[in-house]
């Protein structure tokens, strides 16, 4: 099959090959360390693979596989993987980055799964390439601007996903996750990661008075609290004095941080005089809100696109 022009079944081979290589890694190296992907060294690898695509780009006309992987034939099979892979992600158990997976084969931690992390390399390299070609056509074309609007959605919608697929998995290597526990009157800003250690924080938090409230009745079911929060004081290196009240499932944004209540002296209660919170700063989040607002855009466009169109064919 590798004689002829390549199609669907060549896409899959690889695709398959991908996987056996990624279960060869996992069984024998581990699974992928992103720790080592921290500041500067993802900068570095996304420079590095934007500046890998330029260059099969440059290339195309001369080598057959670079020109291959924008086509759909090489797309297809590249986006089965990846969402048979997500779908087997949100059908498992997932345990925390730190953690080691629950599995033999490292399914529970599939961000760290090399079959995952390879299948997701290789979609990204294929999305990346079709978007420089597009641009590289774009730029070079002789078209009126009226006519180049067409190519437009396609571009903004590879430009998108390419962006969260990225910095959605080279960023997290930045993410910090920390449990800070608090007291009635005491501002606090050091915190705990995940591995116990002891992190100073750029802004403090003082408990002000905790919240509980319990449902009414004899049952145990009516004893379990019906909700409970932290009324607190938010001090930033920056100047800022927030005042706000801290629940479940409602956490308070401070300069990047993201502040979720996390617990209590559950056996205070009511009369609980501290309160645990999780602060969680994830620096790439904003370059993904960029790729999925790109991908939002690029939707209309496609909406738009096919609008016109259909005007012009009646």
């Amino acid at each position: 099959m590798w004689k002829k022009t390549w199609g669907f079944a060549e896409g899959f081979a690889i695709g398959g090959g991908l996987l056996l290589s990624g279960l060869m890694l996992q069984l024998t190296v581990g699974p992928v360390c992103w720790d080592l992907f921290a500041f500067p060294a993802n900068l570095i690898a996304i420079v590095l693979l934007v500046g890998a695509l330029v260059v099969m780009a440059y290339f195309r006309s001369k080598l057959y596989f670079f020109r291959w992987i924008t086509t759909p034939q090489a797309a297809v099979p590249a986006l089965f993987y990846a969402v048979v892979l997500t779908v087997v992600m949100g059908l498992t158990r997932q345990v925390s980055s730190t953690a080691d997976p629950i599995d033999p084969l490292g399914i529970s931690k599939m961000l760290s799964f090399w079959p995952f992390v390879l299948s997701y390399l290789w979609m990204s390299v294929i999305v990346g390439e079709i978007a420089i070609v597009q641009i590289i056509r774009l730029v070079r074309s002789e078209m009126p601007l009226s006519q180049r609007f067409y190519m437009l959605p396609s571009l903004v919608c590879h430009i998108g996903l390419f962006i969260v697929v990225v910095a959605g998995t080279l960023g997290s290597a930045d993410m910090k996750r920390l449990k800070i526990y608090t007291v009635v009157g005491e501002p606090e800003w050091r915190a705990l990661n995940e591995q116990q250690n002891i992190v100073e924080l750029p802004l403090a938090i003082e408990l002000n008075k905790f919240i509980l409230e319990e449902w009414e009745g004899d049952s145990i079911e009516q004893r379990m609290p019906k909700r409970f929060a932290s009324d607190v004081q938010v001090l930033t290196k920056s100047g800022k004095n927030i005042h706000a009240v801290i629940e479940v499932n409602m956490p308070l944004t401070v300069d990047g941080w993201k502040i979720y209540q996390y617990g209590y002296d559950y056996e205070a209660g009511v009369m609980s005089q501290m309160s645990v919170f999780e602060v969680v700063n994830d620096s790439w989040m904003t370059v993904v809100y960029v790729g999925i607002y790109m991908l939002l855009v690029g939707s209309a466009l496609v909406f738009i696109v096919s609008q016109r169109r259909k005007g012009k064919e009646k």
